[in-house]
């Protein structure tokens, strides 16, 4: 079975707290590509309203998963009074410390439950053309800043 661990939060954003939430995004999203060479992928989505962030990771293990909530968890209370976490779901077979790392970020953040779902069946392709060749694939956003 694979190690892959999708890691999934949730968030409400504050009223009146977005422009602050995007520059803090940036910010984050910086600091973890630039100190997390073993994380496949990090990425934001906002709701075209503004009001809702989904935050998707994706580790090639627990291990990544664990660092990534030591090393970038310094910065989550930044998000404190920006966003209301709801929840955060975990696919994959992630450690206690992940787990315990999980509900420490969810009462800082808001009172969202931590889901754990394990893998029954499939198969992971990771696109390797433009990442084989040593570049990163960014996302910017499409409705301007």
């Amino acid at each position: 079975m694979s190690d892959l661990i999708l890691y999934v939060d949730k968030s409400e954003v504050r009223e009146g707290a977005l422009d602050a939430l995007k520059s803090a995004i940036r910010e984050l999203v910086d600091f973890v590509e630039a100190n997390e060479p073993r994380l496949i992928a990090y990425n934001v989505y906002l709701s075209e309203d503004g009001t809702k962030m989904t935050v998707v990771n994706v580790h090639p293990d627990s291990a990544s998963l664990e660092y990534h909530m030591e090393v970038a968890g310094a910065l989550f209370g930044r998000f404190v009074e920006l966003v209301t976490l709801s929840s955060i779901n975990i696919y994959g077979a992630p450690s206690e410390k992940v787990l315990r790392q999980s509900q420490e970020k969810a009462r800082l953040l808001g009172q969202g439950d931590v889901v754990v779902e394990s893998l029954f069946a499939g198969f992971t392709r990771l696109v390797a053309s433009e990442q084989a060749a040593g570049s990163v694939v960014r996302a910017t956003e499409q409705h301007g800043s």
